[in-house]
């Protein structure tokens, strides 16, 4: 006999009207219809909504909201004209309060899939003190293709198409809004991407065209420090025109005063990326001074600072708590960047060891080690596995407290078997996807227990959640 088939109860195309009961993955709306699970986007909790499925599967739909009938009581009015159709934000809809408690969920769900230890304590997460104006980096994209909204399209204005400077739309590779506002980073950041945009209309600066490869506009990143005045314009191009930078760097000094430094960073392959092998210093120092508690810190166009500061502190706060740090441990920081926490712990141990991939990001790690006065620092750059040795640890000794801050990806399987062999005492794993955190988290229950999950908010708006894992050896 041939095993039967499970047809979903709704097929493409199909309207329906569901009542959203929480936030999920993604920050998606969950409805349910005799059991069978729908993801609504921009859906909010307790809304009742009618849908138009636009995708369905075996176990479960996905939909978008053609009319919000009921609005519920978490549903608020977006502060962007931009939310819905940018890559930006995703929860603008959504009072913060509600947004928090779907990010502790999201949490709860990622440690209890992964690891079916229903007993890890999941914590409120610690709240941002900006729900908007938050983030000290934004990334915007040049393209020669661009997005037009509804409002775009019905206005019958005509538009240019073959130029935009925003984000990209969520799913397309190839076309970006062009935005003329943000509420993600400050009011200045703002004016200096519009006004970005009209000297490159001005001059005939022609955006990056993603599938011929040709064009000089690629990205530009604004990086703003909270503790100082520091205010970085990095411009990355596919070639290195000095005319050009000398425009835009009379046009900066002129009406954007508050830029304290220009960088040209060269991007000439076809990778979509805000790095370069070459980056030139137009004007001013070419970094970007922040303070983290009493440390200060140098940040290079290429270096990874995590882009909430004020969240940042309380990041730090938590890791050097959670990390009991006694006066004579060895302290290793896998992944460690600029060398926040390495910096931030260093003088709570005898000795603290850095290793990271990207050389830029070694290089003011020590810079930033010697600007406070710390001689108990060490930062290796190197990949990872090839680091993270037997013989490395020979020379360095075995770590009493690791902490971990890995990509999105989280960590290799080998250097979870390499950590979980030397035992330290204490692990503090912090990262920014839960469902890889907990994934790795797996692999070490045999010889470590979770203690703690602490969620820290440093992406209001949005559905990212950066989470604080303690681990301690059984």
């Amino acid at each position: 006999m041939g095993t039967k088939s499970h047809k979903p109860p709704m097929t493409r195309g199909d309207e329906i009207t569901l009542t959203i009961e929480s936030l999920a993955d993604r920050g998606m709306g969950l409805a349910r219809v005799d059991g069978f699970v729908v993801f609504v986007r921009y859906a909010a909790p307790g809304d009742r909504v009618k849908v138009v499925v636009v995708n369905s599967r075996r176990s479960y739909a996905e939909a978008k909201v053609v009319e919000v009938l009921d609005r519920g009581p978490a549903r608020v009015a977006p502060r962007c004209r931009y939310f819905g159709s940018c890559g930006g934000c995703s929860l603008q809809h959504v009072a913060y309060a509600a947004q928090l408690l779907a990010k502790k969920n999201a949490v709860m769900s990622a440690v209890r899939q992964a690891t079916d230890a229903h007993s890890i304590p999941v914590r409120d997460p610690l709240p941002s003190a900006d729900a908007y104006y938050y983030r000290n980096k934004m990334e915007f994209s040049f393209s020669a293709h661009r997005w037009l909204t509804r409002e775009e399209i019905a206005s019958g204005a005509l538009l240019d198409k073959s130029f935009a400077l925003g984000l990209h739309v969520p799913g397309n590779f190839y076309k970006v809004l062009d935005l003329k506002e943000c509420f993600l980073q400050s009011e200045s950041s703002t004016q200096i991407l519009c006004g970005l945009r009209a000297l490159a209309l001005k001059h005939n600066w022609e955006a990056w065209n993603i599938r011929k490869r040709l064009g000089f506009l690629r990205h530009l990143v604004i990086r703003e420090a909270t503790a100082t005045d520091d205010l970085m314009v990095n411009l990355v191009t596919s070639f290195y025109d000095p005319a050009r930078m000398e425009v835009l760097a009379q046009y900066l000094r002129t009406a954007h005063p508050q830029v304290t430094t220009l960088v040209n960073t060269i991007n000439d392959t076809p990778r979509q990326a805000a790095v370069g092998a070459a980056a030139y210093v137009v004007f001013g120092s070419g970094v970007l001074r922040e303070q983290i508690g009493p440390y200060r810190f140098e940040i290079s166009p290429g270096s990874f600072f995590q882009t909430n500061t004020r969240q940042a502190e309380t990041l730090c706060k938590l890791v050097h708590t959670l990390g009991a740090f006694q006066p004579d441990d060895l302290a290793l920081d896998l992944y460690c960047g600029a060398g926040t926490f390495a910096i931030y712990i260093a003088s709570s141990v005898r000795r603290v060891v850095g290793i990271e991939l990207v050389p830029d990001a070694i290089a003011a790690a020590r810079r930033n080690a010697a600007a406070n006065n710390i001689d108990n620092c060490t930062f290796v750059a190197g990949d990872m596995l090839k680091v993270f040795t037997t013989a490395f640890l020979r020379t360095m000794g075995n770590p009493d407290v690791v902490t971990v801050n890995p990509p999105r990806a989280g960590m290799h399987p080998k250097v979870v078997r390499r950590l979980a062999t030397l035992k330290p005492r204490r692990i503090v794993y912090v990262s920014c996807n839960p469902r890889s955190q907990a994934h790795d988290l797996a692999s070490l229950l045999d010889h470590y227990r979770v203690e703690v999950a602490q969620p820290v908010d440093l992406f209001p708006q949005t559905h990212h959640i950066e989470n604080v894992a303690l681990l301690v050896a059984r």
